[in-house]
């Protein structure tokens, strides 16, 4: 939306591109000629050669059905039959001599035999004496020749008769058709192709004089099919109007949501035939990259890499500068097509891909030609800093898509929750969301809301309740896991202390849902050498993440603990009742909570959840998901009946990614519920036990009766037994 609003505003400034049209080629007709024209003048010109069909056909008539051309016509044909009685006259003359006579018929020359002065007709010949037949026949023989030769004197002046009448039939309509081409040419001077084009349309009119001659009757009684119908040559005086920007001011923008080839690069339509597909260059359309030519068009990246063929296209017309209408008719059809092959169109455009970094990553690795016709990447920021300039470009966004979707506009409450949405999507205090799109949705829902409740205006209210009304129709395993909480069906403990164990936070994904869940996780130490065992990573469904999480507990301990003594302990750690696998490094200071717990003896408050990663170096790092883990204590620590003894504890990166719901706020404010925010081990362990944690003095020392001295006093003493051992 951002790309294509940008587009918008900068396009009209630009220069506005050519129309194109297709016209016939009358010397190779199946490959229809691309022609250029100023914006605007495409129209013209197809309104002109349109004007010219309707009207060539017309005056020919005219021109042809006037007394003075049907004078000069009956003098032509009146001199061809003077000619032609003279030749017949001679040839009577000549065959005289041999005692015939000569007759012209419809279907020929044919001559009789003269008996005492009188022509005879075939019966009375047959009655003759044999001897007079043969005398007859042996003469005819010398006229028969001359009738040949006569024959094709005749034919000639005919020959001659009809070209005389066909040059001024030529010579009458070049009259006529001069006045529509002369003027035609005149608009369209410094065209070539045109023309060309318009010479070729003069000759074929010239050519096909006695088929424009022809009346509405005469055509109509022809017979019809694909032999016997005689084709209408103004059929090729067409003009295909393929791309026009009359109506166009500056660049084009083009972005659209259908991906197939034909709409992308365009088409060759077809029609059926008496059984065979049939084209000509009046069905050539244009598709997005046509119509963006000369201006921008945007593709998704993933919807345009789901169709490969259109993707290889795009690369080939990229590579080629040019644009070419290829003929993909359905390969399955049995009927026979005719094809054309047009002009390629030559490209000038800028290709806007838009799409996630793992996409840019994946073809910049698999795809040598992504680099050299993508050269320009633009990563967008998920959030923006929290300042006026930024709301206010976010406020007019919001009220263009209201505008748009025709919804009341949002109030001041109503936007001020947005932006606390959006600084939770952000994950921060001081910034917010740039993910329109999810921000664009929640206002969509909430405008109708504001609808229903035939409200003018969104406020607050509305854009709690569809954030509410969202979480109430995806929640159905979060649900479920309160619900298997609440019948101890999963052990969670929110009273009491024990040694070892404690609830982590853990978040789970169900789609587009995201929720937060304690975890019970336990620990136990004893003597031994297997070092800390991660009970998921044995059954292996522990993540790489998780399983590096553990095993940087071992390197904290051996620099706390083992300066002097050796680090000899077995200690298991479980996540329990989890069986679909857990990743991530975010419980691991949990984790190490619980070792502390077990090899110090000393018990952990389990009304208080915990949740942060750890270095080796024991200071806490921060963690994802921060709110949903605490929501989803929250909920439970509601559900049993809070008593001021529940809380949370995050690490103190997090603090400022808190956007917690006002239940949540209002149960911290009078002090029902806690969140703790901790920044090393030692904090953690202190406010989860009570007890101080111990530093080292001097000599290396804890004090006595503190966490960190009863830990190294239980892994010194494991160190004792296994020296025994050995």
């Amino acid at each position: 939306m951002y790309t294509r609003n940008y587009l918008d505003k900068i396009a009209p400034k630009k220069k506005t591109p050519s129309d194109w049209c297709y016209i016939y080629n009358f010397k190779n007709p199946n490959e229809p000629i691309a022609v250029e024209l100023p914006a605007g003048q495409g129209k013209n010109f197809k309104d002109s050669m349109d004007g010219f069909i309707k009207e060539i056909r017309k005056d020919i008539q005219k021109t042809f059905n006037n007394d003075d051309f049907e004078k000069e016509k009956a003098l032509i044909k009146q001199e061809f039959e003077v000619k032609r009685s003279a030749l017949l006259d001679k040839l009577n003359q000549d065959a005289s001599k041999y005692n015939f006579q000569v007759k012209a018929a419809q279907n020929g020359i044919y001559m009789m035999p003269i008996v005492d002065g009188k022509a005879i007709e075939e019966e009375e010949f047959e009655k003759l004496d044999e001897k007079i037949k043969q005398e007859y026949e042996e003469k005819s023989v010398f006229v028969q020749e001359q009738i040949m030769e006569v024959i094709g004197q005749i034919k000639e002046i005919e020959r001659q008769s009809d070209k005389k009448i066909s040059e001024w039939q030529s010579n009458v309509a070049l009259l006529t058709v001069n006045a529509h081409i002369n003027f035609l040419k005149s608009n369209y001077k410094r065209n070539k192709k045109i023309n060309q084009f318009l010479n070729d349309v003069k000759q074929d009119v010239l050519k096909n004089i006695p088929v424009f001659l022809e009346d509405e009757t005469t055509k109509s009684n022809q017979p019809q099919g694909p032999n016997q119908k005689k084709p209408d040559p103004c059929l090729n005086y067409r003009v295909n109007l393929f791309i026009d920007n009359s109506n166009l001011e500056g660049a084009p923008v083009i972005m659209d949501s259908n991906y197939s080839y034909h709409n992308i690069f365009g088409s060759l339509e077809y029609e059926n035939y008496y059984g065979s597909l049939k084209t000509d260059h009046t069905m050539l359309k244009p598709g997005l990259m046509q119509r963006a030519n000369g201006g921008y068009i945007i593709f998704q990246a993933k919807d345009l890499l789901a169709n490969p063929m259109c993707y290889e296209a795009l690369k080939k017309a990229l590579r080629v500068k040019e644009l070419s209408i290829e003929n993909t008719a359905d390969q399955r059809s049995s009927m026979v097509l005719i094809s054309l092959k047009p002009e390629p169109i030559p490209l000038n455009l800028k290709v806007i891909l838009i799409g996630s970094s793992s996409i840019y990553q994946t073809l910049l690795a698999m795809d040598s030609d992504f680099r050299k016709l993508f050269k320009i990447k633009v990563e967008f920021e998920d959030d923006a800093q929290i300042n006026s300039e930024n709301l206010q470009k976010l406020s007019q966004i919001v009220h263009g898509f209201c505008v748009h979707e025709e919804l009341p506009h949002l109030d001041r409450s109503g936007m001020a929750r947005l932006v606390e949405y959006g600084s939770k999507l952000a994950g921060s205090h001081y910034k917010v969301s740039t993910r329109f799109d999810d921000l664009m949705q929640v206002v969509g829902e909430a405008g109708t809301w504001a609808k229903i409740a035939k409200s003018k205006v969104v406020t607050a209210e509305f854009i709690d309740k569809a954030l509410n009304e969202r979480i109430e129709r995806v929640k159905k395993y979060d649900s479920k896991y309160l619900e298997m909480i609440k019948e101890n069906t999963l052990l969670i403990n929110t009273t009491g202390f024990e040694v070892g164990e404690l609830n982590g936070l853990t978040v789970m994904t169900i789609g587009d849902y995201t929720f937060g869940k304690p975890a019970k996780i336990t620990v136990n130490t004893y003597t031994g050498k297997n070092g800390i065992v991660n009970i998921e990573r044995e059954v292996e469904i522990s993540g790489p993440s998780h399983s590096k999480g553990v095993l940087i507990l071992s390197g904290y301990l051996g620099e706390m603990f083992a300066q002097d003594i050796p680090l000899c302990l077995t200690a298991s750690i479980c996540f329990e009742q989890l069986y679909n696998g857990v990743d991530g490094d975010s419980a691991s200071s949990t984790e190490l909570y619980g070792l502390l717990s077990s090899l110090s003896g000393i018990p952990i408050n389990q009304s208080i959840a915990v949740t942060g990663s750890v270095n080796q170096k024991g200071q806490i790092q921060p963690i994802g998901g921060v709110n949903e883990k605490i929501e989803g204590f929250f909920q439970i620590c509601k559900m049993r009946g809070l008593d001021g003894s529940h809380g949370v504890m995050i690490p103190i990166q997090n603090v400022d990614n808190l956007q917690l719901s006002d239940e949540i706020i209002e149960a911290v404010k009078n002090k029902q519920f806690h969140i703790y925010s901790v920044s090393t081990i030692e904090e953690g362990i202190e406010v989860l036990t009570g007890v101080p944690a111990g530093k080292k003095d001097k000599n290396g020392h804890f004090p006595a009766g503190t966490i960190n001295y009863l830990v190294y006093e239980k892994l010194k003493k494991y160190a004792q037994i296994s020296e025994k051992r050995d």
